[in-house]
């Protein structure tokens, strides 16, 4: 093995192995891990603060045979800008990865160039009333030339015709233009707005489209436990409100609860996704990591051990809690959660017993196309129905034991269904009341988001941005593959009534992935600007995808506005013609508005304020167009006067004259 030799960022090019320190580090480039283990928090790309496990690049197997590719292999890339908050290795060895990108070519280095050099906005205010002043310019000319015409004519100073230019092109238009401006600006300081382009407000006057982020904007941040159902003897039990009681300690529920997870501990915290910190936080249980000494010291089978807490009573009264012990169990392995697979499972083994257990978590549907037929109860699909139409998410459980350990690949088929723990994603009180405003302005409003399909839908119904009688039909586009070429597919909700099927006339949204955008961009890009004209959910929308998003409805003659708070957004709120940004960290460096208020209420105050600014723009234009224009009539006829009177007084001199000397 090489010396570990120090080099700076800026020497660093693709091939090059780089050591990733043990207290983490930010990384510079783009790279690919390929030993050893990583907790990154990637919200400087991503907008969701939630620590992600990287895992090392498969060196055996079908998976170490393919190509690598930075979309599918997502979970072994470090990527530019995010913070690797914590690092695990085994045995002594360290943290290695191969760095693929750097400078502008990465992640990190195309938002800057996107934040840095942004496409021109085009304002129409703007546009004619340079076009005005030009107008203002040629009728100038005409009346300079005119004017020198008669100075010559009548012998007087032809500087004095300059005048006429002066007059008709106000010099005072720009600063009285932006007089609404700046008092505008003053009343949004006032409410906690702050801008860093005054010539931005005028804009905001004209909005016709708003673009809303998900997480953090329309909603609070993370997941709240609903409640939990059990499935029993193939049939639902009720649902329970919590999964803490006696009754399930031994239970295979709890501890698919308790274990199917992505959750670690990052300086004595537990760290993850919301989701998974809620779902363990229900079951009362506690994690334990074994210490980077053990680690050191052991292979990748030293486990991460859950268990539920440990009673302090002794005696009788302790005796009772002795099956507490055999309930400890350890994670012996994790497939992590793919978006494509959209399921995770953990292969974990029990205190005491010889066999292992797989646990399965994921889509509802998912799980019970794994499970074996007589485990999931007849009345799955209704009850899965009952929850996601009144907006919940819901995920399901299941469980296998397993009788060999060779046998990884195989783990997820012929499953045990469990049931299903249902979560609800909780919306800012002033969210509902803000889109309502807008809507009854005939501003349309969108959610443009980096979450899941599912949860967006059910969030654009419960905060009203998509009304109870309204379906959704989600665009599911995918890319030429093998022989076959790239297609669109048209999947109704479950909801939608038959009309909407059947093609006929009545209101209803499109729903859009980032995936789709992406296909549909690229293969279908003259179907681009109908689906935009009723898309209203665009989900797991990538960082750059959401500045294009904000191109194309701008080539629509939207004047489009952009609300959000995580550096994901920076491109959007750059690119579009208001940027509203209600976080002060990244997004707020990009964005021309910055609110000091966590809920989207700044938005119509910003209207507001906006159409204040362009109407007093409107009239301040026109007051002094008018006063130029009455000017320059003035001054014209003054001239043609002036002049007049001065050749005919001339005129009646020779006249005088002539006739003196005729006599």
């Amino acid at each position: 093995i090489p010396d570990i030799e120090q080099a700076m960022s800026t020497e660093l090019v693709p091939g090059d192995v780089i050591v990733i320190p043990a207290n983490g580090m930010m990384m510079p480039c783009d790279a690919i891990l390929f030993h050893g283990n990583c907790v990154v928090n990637e919200s400087m790309l991503t907008g969701e603060s939630i620590p992600v496990t990287k895992t090392s690049l498969p060196s055996s197997g079908h998976d170490a045979a393919e190509i690598y590719n930075m979309e599918e292999h997502k979970r072994h890339t470090l990527f530019c800008g995010t913070q690797v908050i914590q690092t695990r290795f085994y045995a002594g060895e360290l943290v290695k990865a191969v760095v693929v990108r750097t400078g502008f070519s990465t992640e990190k280095g195309q938002l800057v160039r996107s934040i840095l050099y942004p496409k021109p906005t085009d304002f129409k205010l703007y546009r004619d009333a340079y076009l005005f002043l030009l107008c203002l310019v040629g009728v100038a000319g005409i009346g300079f030339i005119y004017t020198v015409v008669l100075s010559i004519m009548t012998k007087t100073i032809i500087i004095e015709s300059l005048d006429i230019i002066t007059i008709t092109i106000p010099p005072a238009l720009p600063a009285a233009m932006t007089a609404g401006i700046v008092y505008a600006q003053r009343r949004l300081k006032r409410v906690g707005i702050f801008c860093i382009s005054p010539q931005r407000i005028n804009m905001c006057g004209q909005l016709n489209l708003v673009c809303f982020d998900k997480t953090g904007t329309l909603t609070e941040d993370g997941l709240d436990l609903w409640g939990v159902q059990r499935a029993h003897a193939g049939s639902f039990v009720p649902p329970e409100s919590e999964a803490s009681g006696e009754s399930l300690l031994n239970s295979s529920f709890v501890a698919c609860m308790a274990t199917c997870h992505s959750l670690t501990k990052i300086e004595g915290e537990l760290s993850g996704d919301p989701l998974d910190l809620k779902m363990f936080a229900a079951t009362g249980w506690i994690l334990e990591e074994p210490t980077e000494e053990e680690t050191a010291l052991h292979n990748q089978l030293m486990p991460t051990v859950v268990h539920p807490p440990k009673p302090s009573l002794t005696g009788a009264q302790g005796r009772q809690f002795l099956p507490r012990i055999s309930c400890e169990i350890g994670i012996v392995h994790q497939f992590p959660f793919s978006s494509a697979l959209q399921r995770m499972s953990v292969v974990v083994r029990r205190l005491g017993q010889k066999h292992m257990d797989a646990y399965l978590k994921g889509a509802p549907e998912v799980v019970a196309s794994l499970c074996k037929v007589h485990t999931v109860p007849q009345s799955f699909t209704e009850t899965l129905e009952s929850y996601t139409r009144q907006g919940f998410r819901v995920i399901a459980l299941a469980h296998r034991q397993l009788e060999h350990t060779h046998v990884l690949d195989l783990i997820e088929t012929n499953m045990d269904f469990l049931g299903l723990i249902i979560m609800q994603n909780k919306i800012k009180p002033e969210t509902a009341g803000v889109l309502h405003d807008l809507q009854r302005a005939n501003i349309r409003t969108l959610m443009v988001t980096g979450d899941n399909m599912l949860t967006a839908i059910s969030v654009a119904r419960d905060c009203g941005m998509v009304h109870a009688h309204e379906p959704i039909i989600i665009v599911d586009a995918a890319p030429p593959k093998d022989s076959q070429p790239a297609s669109i597919r048209w999947n109704y909700t479950d909801n939608t009534p038959q009309a909407v099927k059947d093609h006929q006339e009545g209101p209803y949204h499109f729903a859009l992935s980032g995936r789709g955008f992406a296909v549909i961009t690229e293969f279908f890009p003259q179907l681009m600007h109908k689906l935009a004209l009723k898309t209203t959910v665009f989900a797991r929308m990538a960082p750059e995808q959401k500045t294009q998003l904000v191109e194309v409805l701008q080539s629509m003659d939207y004047i489009v506005g952009m609300c959000g708070d995580g550096a994901n957004d920076c491109g959007a709120l750059k690119r579009a013609h208001s940027g509203i940004s209600l976080s002060e960290l990244e997004a707020s460096v990009a964005s021309p508005f910055t609110s000091s208020t966590s809920n989207i209420s700044c938005v119509p105050n910003l209207i507001r304020e906006g159409r204040a600014a362009l109407i007093t723009s409107f009239c301040v234009f026109k007051f002094m167009a008018l006063y130029s224009i009455i000017q320059y009539i003035s001054v014209i006829l003054l001239y043609w006067v002036n002049c007049s009177f001065l050749l005919l007084t001339e005129c009646w001199e020779r006249f005088k004259g002539t006739v003196s000397c005729c006599s």
